[in-house]
């Protein structure tokens, strides 16, 4: 367990929440990989850039599982375009030298778990 990759994800979260697009690009590799709402995802700083001024979302992390260089975190979304509906997903992060690689959203935690193979038995607890 690393609180570092841990560190890293809640310091991009907070760079998200309050539009530091400055220090996520810091927390973020040059190649970071980014969901889209299709099946192409976005790859690279300037989709990362984009994506941050553009989105309006904001990020409430819950619990946190952590393996590997693998965080997945569940999320309440809340998103500009809808702000009276939040929503509840879980976002799963590659953290490499304590940097966000790829970040990739899912509906449910336990689609999470599925797609990264961690589980509960990888909560983070402080």
């Amino acid at each position: 367990m690393s609180t570092s990759e841990i560190a890293t994800v809640l310091a991009w979260h907070d760079a998200v929440n309050s539009n530091d697009i400055d220090t996520l690009v810091e927390l973020s590799s040059d190649d970071i990989v980014l969901p889209t709402d299709d099946d192409d995802p976005d790859q690279g700083l300037d989709e990362l850039r984009e994506w941050a001024t553009t989105s309006g979302v904001t990020l409430e992390p819950g619990r946190m599982f952590v393996h590997a260089g693998i965080v997945v975190v569940e999320e309440r979304s809340t998103w500009a375009a809808d702000p009276q509906n939040p929503v509840d997903e879980a976002i799963a992060f590659r953290v490499v030298d304590d940097q966000v690689v790829t970040v990739v959203r899912h509906p449910r935690l336990t689609d999470a778990f599925e797609a990264t193979g961690l589980g509960e038995g990888d909560l983070y607890e402080e």
